[in-house]
């Protein structure tokens, strides 16, 4: 007799309901009343008419789909367009876009990766990283946060003649801190490795042109794979890579998620053009972005909230209990503010936190909201705690 699917659909839900970890999708609505600080637009182009002015002359001239996949006939000038763009950007001879950031890193991986390749990745890489690697073949194995120590020490284990690749995320997408990317590049030369940074979050934000915590500062020799992501900081949506002529070749012979796949919606690739137009020619977005984060570290400081080591758009609020960090976003939701409550699988146990993020479209009113109704969580759980106690 064949297994009860219906019983493990049944069992699985009841112990995710059991864990208090159930998941839940809200139809979020525009509403200017209402500030958005889970997100990732961290520039606040994702609503900018300019793009979407530049969807639209994009669907009239190329239609709404690509109607096939790169090497079909889903390659069309405006895909080209963005390639080069995304190469300038970067200080790199080429880029490869994919339709998401996951299938970038998945493809990548699988490209590049079989059983003769040890892979060493930071222990708090993007999920698509760490499912890359298993589904690669490759021999891989975690080195401790931001620990350049314990990579030496996995790297000079690995036999002399196996292919070695490093694999960090540029900004850290839950802690919102940044990868040694230097230090890095340095460690992976000495043991002739290759470097992947994901800089899915750097990306617009980062850098003195936008161009992230890699860019044109650290060329092909010292970060050969870059990825980067449109669909944050540039308000679009689909991925990138970015490297030498030999690496997008390989990428396009061998990626099957690149492959076997509809390209990116023409409509997509115009505007994110015109986001890169944006980005050059508009950086005083980041100047005003690095205000806002500025102030609300020195507020938030006084407040003595757990911040966590930031110096980014994403601001984590460290706050370990997992009901803690629902019942801290319910009162900010109240308050009009959306923010994420994020609790484990997605971070260790005992480390759930509100994930905070800050965009150019919010100004220093957005802060004091922001600040007044993290007092008001400060002011609920101290009367709750003064009640308990009595």
């Amino acid at each position: 007799m064949s297994a009860d699917w219906h019983s493990h659909l049944r069992q699985s839900a009841q112990a995710r309901h059991e864990a208090h970890r159930w998941r839940q999708r809200r139809v979020h609505r525009q509403d200017a009343q209402r500030l958005d600080m889970a997100g990732n637009d961290y520039l606040g182009l994702a609503a900018d008419p300019r793009l979407a002015e530049a969807a639209a002359d994009g669907a009239r001239r190329f239609g709404a789909g690509a109607r096939a996949s790169h090497l079909v006939t889903g390659h069309s000038t405006v895909h080209e367009a963005l390639e080069e763009a995304l190469a300038r950007l970067t200080g790199r001879p080429r880029a490869l876009l994919f339709s998401t950031g996951y299938m970038a890193n998945l493809g990548v991986i699988q490209a590049l990766c079989d059983s003769g390749v040890h892979l060493l990745q930071d222990r708090l890489n993007h999920a698509s990283l760490i499912d890359g690697a298993r589904l690669s073949g490759a021999r891989s194995r975690r080195y401790h946060h931001n620990d350049l120590d314990d990579l030496a020490r996995l790297l000079d284990r690995v036999p002399d003649a196996s292919r070695r690749l490093v694999i960090s995320d540029g900004v850290f997408s839950m802690d919102g801190d940044c990868a040694d990317v230097d230090g890095l590049a340095e460690l992976s030369r000495r043991h002739g490795a290759w470097l992947m940074i994901d800089d899915a979050h750097g990306i617009g934000v980062l850098g003195e042109n936008g161009d992230g915590s890699v860019g044109r500062r650290l060329g092909c020799e010292r970060v050969p794979v870059l990825v980067g992501t449109l669909g944050k900081a540039l308000g679009t949506a689909g991925a990138f890579v970015a490297g030498d002529d030999a690496l997008i070749e390989h990428l396009i012979q061998f990626a099957r998620p690149y492959i076997y796949t509809t390209a990116l919606p023409p409509p997509v690739a115009a505007a994110t053009l015109q986001s890169l137009e944006i980005v050059a020619s508009e950086p005083e977005r980041r100047r005003h972005l690095d205000g806002l984060i500025a102030r609300f570290r020195r507020e938030a400081t006084s407040l003595k909230l757990p911040l966590m080591a930031s110096a980014t758009p994403i601001q984590p609020i460290l706050l370990g209990d997992e009901q803690r960090t629902l019942d801290w976003a319910s009162t900010l939701e109240d308050a009009g503010i959306r923010v994420g409550a994020i609790r484990p699988p997605t971070v260790p146990a005992g480390a759930s936190r509100l994930r905070v993020t800050l965009s150019a479209a919010h100004d220093d009113h957005d802060i004091d909201r922001l600040l007044e109704a993290l007092l008001t969580c400060q002011k609920q759980e101290s009367a709750t705690c003064i009640g308990a106690s009595r």
